[in-house]
């Protein structure tokens, strides 16, 4: 079975990857059985949260103003990581997230994972629900959900539950084994360079409100710019 991994929670704007913003990163150290770490951050998503967010994750908007952006938080990040496999419960949606972040500061990430829900779907199919609270209610683990690191410990306490009732069963699995690591994936397209159109409203809005800006505009990806005019319109609430 595998005792050297990094249990990974993120806490997100929404549901997708590709649009939806991480605002908190929970993460839990293991080697050899033991926990050997514990790292945690606020990100500053850069927009304001939906209310439905605030009400699942008691996180507030004035909470993100001045915690780091996702390019400082992640350098840390990958720092405690190491080249260690990532535990999750859904490991694809966090590692999802992840590597989107990385990719947009031009970094690479690629781990393999272990996924809790995977091994609690194929042994516990009596349980009504396999989220992670459900879980964590049947195994009498203490759960305080939808913060970063309370969930990285819950999950990190799931697996030892989950191995002490099911690894021998899944080693007779080899290969498909599901406490083994296994490659994660998440395909990014290559970003499109700026359209005419996003050009012509940046320059409109930073003429409009006499805006002088550290990047150029002309070196922008069609995302980096959607972004940009998204904060101007939000701070002066066009």
């Amino acid at each position: 079975m595998t005792d050297t991994f990094v249990c990974i929670d993120v806490e997100t704007t929404g549901l997708k990857p590709k649009k939806d913003k991480i605002i908190e990163i929970g993460a839990i150290r293991i080697d050899k059985g033991e926990v050997t770490g514990e790292w945690e951050s606020l990100v500053n998503p850069e927009r304001e949260l939906e209310e439905r967010i605030v009400e699942l994750t008691g996180i507030r908007d004035e909470q993100l103003t001045g915690a780091k952006k996702i390019s400082e938080v992640l350098p840390e990040l990958l720092d405690f990581l190491g080249e260690r496999p990532l535990l999750g419960h859904s490991v694809h949606f966090d590692f999802a997230f992840l590597k989107r972040a990385a990719a947009a500061e031009q970094l690479t990430f690629e781990r393999q994972g272990i996924d809790t829900l995977k091994i609690a779907r194929k042994y516990l199919k009596e349980l009504e629900s396999r989220s992670l609270g459900a879980l964590c209610t049947h195994y009498g683990i203490p759960h305080k959900a939808h913060r970063a690191l309370d969930d990285a410990r819950a999950t990190t306490a799931l697996y030892g539950k989950l191995a002490a009732d099911f690894y021998e069963k899944e080693a007779a699995e080899g290969e498909k084994n599901l406490f083994v690591p296994r490659q994660l994936h998440h395909p990014i397209k290559k970003d499109s360079p700026i359209t005419i159109s996003q050009k012509e409203q940046l320059y409109k809005l930073l003429d409009k409100h006499k805006l002088v800006v550290d990047y150029e505009i002309e070196s922008l990806t069609r995302s980096e710019a959607t972004r940009k005019i998204h904060q101007l319109l939000v701070e002066y609430r066009q």
